[in-house]
């Protein structure tokens, strides 16, 4: 009989000491959080996939790269340019370069009537490509090689497309892009700016509503007329006042203005 309790004695520990091994202990009961918890405050500055964005710089300079350590990833735009130093810098300093291209999404034209004469040709071929790169729809008014031709027959047919509606703007080079941008303006509804910097195309479109920009390629590298051009087409009039004093101007000439 007392053989028969210590074996059910031994059982019950048995079965104990199972029960047991197979309770969690406090460390295994912890539940399964996440190693690293980013609040909203800090989770594009975890995410950054840059150390410093320098995107809307045209050229980078030494001073550009000052207080950036080895290795460091650097934003620019897509045709930067950079001095000679600071060249030296990102090569002595392994700098690794983000490149920004525009976004579609900025853009606030779909077509563009383009033109050139023989000067302007070589370069009107390389900002067509630009165009369409950018998901811009291109008809092309020519010149179509540098055979010597007049400007302003190219450009009036550049600007009747964009009075016609057949375009949203109108892009025409030829040498220094002034003879251009009066031969345009003769053409009602168009109002043709002949830029040389990105500012000028900028304030053309914001202040004065220019649906046609005119180009000097004796003036104007390929370089910077692409940034006048990416200018161009992602700048639009929006203010009233600005809406108000361009009806003035296409008001002037018509019946209603005439003396």
């Amino acid at each position: 009989m007392s053989e028969d309790k210590n074996q059910t004695r031994e059982r019950v520990r048995a079965l104990v000491r199972e029960v047991l091994a197979n309770v969690p202990t406090e460390e295994s009961a912890k539940p399964n959080l996440p190693e690293r918890v980013v609040v909203n405050s800090l989770r594009d500055e975890v995410r950054r996939e840059f150390d410093r964005d320098e995107s809307s710089k045209t050229l980078i300079t030494e001073d550009d790269l000052r207080g950036l350590e080895r290795g460091a990833k650097l934003r620019v735009a897509e045709d930067a340019r950079y001095t000679p130093l600071a060249r030296d810098l990102i090569n002595e300093k392994h700098i690794e370069l983000i490149k920004k291209s525009a976004r579609a999404g900025t853009l606030k034209v779909k077509s563009v009537a383009i033109g050139a004469d023989h000067g302007g040709f070589p370069l009107k071929e390389q900002v067509k490509v630009f165009l369409i790169e950018l998901g811009i729809r291109v008809q092309d008014f020519g010149t179509n090689s540098e055979s010597a031709v007049d400007y302003p027959d190219f450009a009036f047919a550049v600007a009747k497309a964009v009075s016609d509606r057949r375009a949203d703007i109108g892009i025409m080079i030829d040498g220094a892009g002034i003879g251009s941008a009066m031969a345009a303006n003769k053409v009602a509804h168009v109002r043709a700016a002949a830029c040389y910097n990105v500012a000028l195309a900028r304030n053309s479109r914001e202040h004065n509503g220019a649906n046609v920009l005119t180009l000097g390629s004796g003036q104007t590298s390929y370089n910077d007329a692409k940034e006048i051009v990416r200018a161009f087409v992602t700048t639009e009039i929006s203010e009233e006042r600005h809406k108000k004093r361009v009806a003035k101007i296409d008001a002037i000439g018509t019946s209603e203005t005439r003396a």
